[in-house]
């Protein structure tokens, strides 16, 4: 509804005919009194001027004269303003106009309109205080009308304290940071050393509770751009316009470790991203797995319980590899498709940078005229979709724990920003029901072959937090954190993470105003009536906290629906005019196959995929101490793949297989899609480049200086991160005689921290390295964990001391690029091809041959 002008204000001289309520008058003086309807009547004591004179006369230089007399009057003047303001703007709010359109008319509901209001030509009328024009250092300016100031950029939070000296928290200097206040040189501490008890009881105060799941966590800044026009599907504010940019903050994390738990564990990530849009904040909490190991969220405390570390000795730390979660998972068999996804090689990521998230559920785009599209969302990396091997990742937790955060922040730090396509997928619910699986269950996927990914933006990460606590930690994401235009399902699982992210918030951040914790709070103007709490710092301007009101011109009021969100009207509300629907505790017929996606995930894989699921299988199971749990997983197996059950029981000494576990529902016969390319890590190979690839280049003594440079420069300019890693630091003589600098040793950073290696240019060199057990153990596990080598024909010394046996001449592993020794200064650029594939897997053996 339109604004409406407030109406000429009453005199107080003039009898108040609609009540015959006592009302406030200020005499001439300034003094207030209570008057009834009998003293209304009387003559005002001084000619009372025009509102907008009066409040004119009382915001100039009146009310902070130096004169007492001239004071008063405008103290007067003012406060007689704000009564008859107040007063002419509750009168232009006579009634609640919407109130019939809370309620369906004929059967027909009516869309919410916006709320009722005014608003008032002087601006005392819904102030706290008249007094509110006094500033000072901290009261600072009063409130900008219609603005929340705590909506600002974090550069507001932000504090350095160069050339400042140590303050209390109160802002008192401390003379002496060094000592407690003790009773003589040797006496007791006093208890009144009030700057000790301070920094002490903060220190002892400083952790939070940390996060349930999801507790190890690292993140970074940046911005989403939309990149193609989707207004027709949602009016979600992201995607208002082609080349919008939103602002983002991002934090991927492990999911069953505690905080101070290693990076690369064998474990789902999440993906989340806080979008601060102009519209509030949406909150896309994923994971880089596209399915769940559950339904339903009443199973959710179950599964975490079975994960973690068991509650008897509170082991194991941040993996899966013990009894009662595979006891769990062999009785709860619709994980059987996330289960292949966590033993294949997803679950043990390159790095954040190329990781792939996912939205998990089926969501829905609400466009403008309220029509709603289902949608999954997709993140896809730009350098690929690349992961660990699983004997490497072992080594990393041990040499580099942080491996993960390390490798985020210093790519952020480098200029080299991680970029992700956000890429969807759209279906009607037309199209939905005729599909073999239920897209409300989070155990399936929609093959892409069914609903092709459409890319619609990007997003890049630019800027590193200032402060790990404050942002990282701090930031809180919720699944109903959501914006007009977004929407969500009935997928069970989802409906109750609705509820648990908030609840978790309020106990982990110590109650319901954790969204002013600055990384929380968004770029678009808060304004409600919810008031105090912990940790409300908001001081607010007026006295009303209601809705609706007259006495702030029924401000805030409610958008509407034509601006506000709305929630979609979904087709279950036409069940409803003909029938209730019966209330129950099930699921639908569909989500009782549990096995076809799992087939389809694990027929989808590569040879060398396969092998590594069936790897990760057997080292799970065989920290399993339980035989029947063990068995029980390879009779769910049977379900899944006969060959997969087959080598999982062989490798875990098993003389017969078990039998296949009774399926709730048999698998589909001919599911709608068998094989699905996209599900293969090696289908997502990335656009070829280096970005932040970390490359050894071994040195020692002799080595060919001119041929390291080049090889080194060319890594640089293509955006790696060559270092020269040799035994000890320092310097080595390169064959020229000149200084090479060691900016590592193999010690400190072994093998695993690397994706390729340049073993030495010059016979020398090599030869004195062969002879080195460290140089041999990197070389080895280079070569084991299937990573590019480039081989100048002099290393060949250091290579067969390695024990690999390859010859220059066998064509089948990329990953071996072997170099005459007088060409390998012009070797970067195909070195640089070779590392852009990742891994040569064509290498692997069973057992490893080196």
């Amino acid at each position: 509804m339109a604004t409406k002008k407030t109406p000429a204000a009453k005199s107080p001289s003039e009898p108040d005919k609609s009540s015959g309520a006592a009302r406030k008058t200020t005499t001439a003086s300034g003094k207030q009194s209570m008057a009834g309807p009998a003293a209304e009547s009387k003559p005002a004591a001084r000619t009372r001027r025009s509102l907008l004179e009066r409040a004119a006369t009382a915001l100039g230089s009146g009310t902070s004269s130096d004169n007492d007399a001239v004071r008063n009057l405008a103290v007067a003047d003012r406060l007689e303003a704000k009564y008859d303001a107040t007063q002419a703007l509750s009168a232009a709010l006579p009634h609640n106009a919407n109130k019939p359109a809370e309620y369906v008319q004929g059967g027909q509901a009516m869309p919410a309109p916006a709320g009722v209001h005014a608003a008032p030509d002087n601006l005392d009328a819904t102030g706290s205080t008249i007094t509110e024009d006094n500033t000072s250092p901290k009261n600072g300016s009063k409130a900008e009308p219609g603005n929340n100031l705590n909506i600002v950029p974090l550069q507001k939070h932000r504090i350095d304290s160069g050339g400042r000296h140590i303050t209390t928290n109160q802002g008192v200097p401390v003379a002496d940071n060094q000592h407690s206040l003790r009773l003589g040189e040797r006496g007791p501490t006093l208890l009144e050393d009030f700057i000790l008890r301070e920094k002490i009881t903060h220190f002892d105060h400083e952790r939070i509770p940390e996060r349930v799941v999801h507790a190890r966590g690292s993140a970074a800044h940046g911005y989403f751009e939309c990149t193609e026009d989707i207004t027709d599907l949602t009016r979600a504010a992201p995607f208002a316009a082609v080349g919008k940019k939103t602002p983002v903050f991002v934090r991927f994390s492990t999911v069953a470790g505690e905080r101070g738990s290693a990076d690369a564990v064998r474990d789902v990530r999440g993906f989340a991203v806080k979008f601060y849009t102009d519209e509030g904040n949406w909150d896309l909490v994923g994971n880089n797995i596209p399915v769940f190991f559950i339904q339903d969220a009443m199973k959710f405390p179950d599964l975490v319980h079975a994960v973690k570390p068991e509650p008897h000795h509170a082991m194991p730390q941040a993996s899966s590899a013990h009894d009662t979660f595979w006891d769990f998972i062999g009785l709860t068999p619709e994980s059987a498709h996330m289960v292949m996804w966590q033993m294949s090689d997803r679950a043990i990521p390159r790095s954040y940078r190329t990781m792939q998230g996912f939205g998990v559920h089926t969501f829905r785009f609400v466009n403008a005229q309220g029509q709603a599209t289902l949608v999954k969302f997709h993140w896809s990396p730009v350098p690929g979709t690349h992961s660990l091997d699983w004997d490497e990742a072992v080594k990393i937790n041990g040499a580099d724990p942080d491996f993960h955060r390390r490798d985020l922040w210093e790519a952020i730090e480098g200029g080299a920003f991680p970029e992700y396509l956000l890429q969807i997928q759209t279906f009607t619910e037309e199209q939905a029901a005729g599909w073999s699986f239920d897209v409300l269950d989070a155990t399936k996927i929609v093959p892409e072959e069914l609903v092709p990914l459409r890319t619609v933006g990007r997003m890049v990460l630019d800027r590193n937090p200032d402060y790990f606590f404050g942002e990282t930690e701090q930031v809180a994401f919720c699944t109903q954190h959501v914006v007009p235009g977004i929407d969500f399902t009935n997928d069970p699982l989802l409906q109750g993470r609705n509820f648990s992210y908030l609840d978790t918030q309020l106990s982990r951040l110590g109650g319901p105003n954790f969204h002013l914790i600055p990384i929380n709070a968004p770029v678009a103007q808060v304004h409600n009536n919810q008031r105090d709490g912990f940790h409300q710092h908001g001081i607010f301007r007026g006295r009303v906290a209601y809705d609706p009101n007259s006495l702030a011109g029924g401000c805030p009021h409610q958008a509407g629906a034509a601006q506000g969100f709305t929630s979609f009207a979904e087709k279950l509300l036409e069940q409803q005019a003909t029938a209730e629907p019966t209330k129950l505790r099930a699921k639908p017929e569909k989500f009782a196959d549990h096995y076809t996606q799992a087939q389809l995930f694990y027929a989808s894989q590569s040879p060398v995929e396969r092998y590594h699921i069936a790897r990760a299988l057997r080292f799970e199971l065989t920290r399993v101490q339980t035989p029947a749990i063990r068995e029980r997983i390879v009779a769910m197996l049977r379900n899944i793949d006969e060959n997969l059950a087959t080598v999982v029981a062989q490798d875990l000494g098993m003389t017969s297989l078990p039998e296949p576990l009774p399926a709730a529902r048999p698998p589909v016969a001919s599911p709608e899609v068998g094989i699905s390319p996209a599900l293969s890590l090696l289908a997502r190979p990335g656009d070829g480049r280096i970005l932040a690839r970390r490359v050894a280049l071994l040195v020692g003594d002799g080595v060919d200086g001119a041929a390291l440079e080049a090889v080194y420069q060319a890594l640089v300019q293509a955006g790696a991160v060559p270092r020269y890693v040799g035994a000890k630091l320092g310097s080595v003589q390169s064959s020229s005689g000149d200084a090479l600098p060691v900016e590592v040793t193999m010690e400190a950073a072994p093998s695993v921290l690397f994706d390729a290696v340049m073993l030495p240019a010059g016979a020398g060199a090599a030869a004195t390295m062969a002879a080195d057990g460290l140089a041999v153990e990197f070389v080895q596990q280079q070569y084991r964990h299937c990573k590019p080598l480039l081989v100048p024909t002099g290393a060949a010394t250091l290579l067969q001391a390695a024990g690999v046996t390859t010859l220059p001449e066998d064509e089948g592993d990329p990953g071996l690029l072997f170099v005459p020794d007088d060409q390998v200064a012009q070797a970067g650029e195909e070195f640089i091809r070779r590392i852009a594939l990742h891994r040569a897997w064509q290498r692997q053996t069973e057992p490893p041959m080196v």
